[in-house]
């Protein structure tokens, strides 16, 4: 596995050794004294996430709040998607920056999302099987998030905006300006 660092702090992409031969690939997705050696972390992963969506499903920004805000460790599985997150930590020198990575089921890349991020991602292929490990459990009194066409942070989604499926949730997410007035 190979560590690569990102432009927002904290935040990183993992290159896992991918074997491949006539028979498929093969690869470590996840290894806890890997992640510890090439993060300098310790993190202690509870739950596993898997969603499916189709083509211009947009799922984000969310995030947890307060003592549930979760670290999550995201790959697709199958597919391709626009994996986008935004650094949420007031005291952090990246506060409301963004970065956006493709993340799919070719190179098998994986982002590491610390606690304080908002997260979501845009499926670019047909399907894209999309999987999330986190560091705390989901709480849904802490659910929260930012709406995906923020002016602040002017995020390029890649495609049309009429083309985006967005559940009615998502479409009602506060700004930034809101959630840090």
């Amino acid at each position: 596995m190979k560590f690569h660092s990102t432009p927002l702090k904290d935040c990183f992409y993992i290159a896992p050794d991918v074997f491949r031969d006539h028979r498929g690939i093969f690869l470590e997705s996840y290894r806890k004294n890997k992640f510890r050696e090439g993060t300098g972390l310790d993190i202690d992963f509870v739950q596993d996430n898997q969603s499916v969506s189709t083509r211009g499903v947009l799922r984000g920004l969310h995030f947890q709040g307060g003592d549930h805000a979760q670290a999550k460790l995201v790959r697709v599985i199958y597919g391709e998607v626009l994996d986008v997150v935004v650094d949420l930590r007031p005291d952090s020198p990246t506060f409301k920056k963004s970065f956006s990575i493709l993340l799919n089921d070719k190179e098998h890349h994986q982002l590491f999302i610390p606690q304080g991020f908002a997260h979501g991602f845009l499926t670019l292929s047909e399907v894209s099987v999309f999987s999330y490990k986190c560091d705390r459990y989901y709480s849904p009194g802490a659910e929260s998030g930012v709406i995906y066409n923020d002016p602040e942070l002017a995020i390029d989604w890649g495609m049309p905006e009429e083309d985006l499926i967005l559940s009615t949730k998502d479409k009602q997410l506060p700004t930034l300006k809101m959630l840090f007035p």
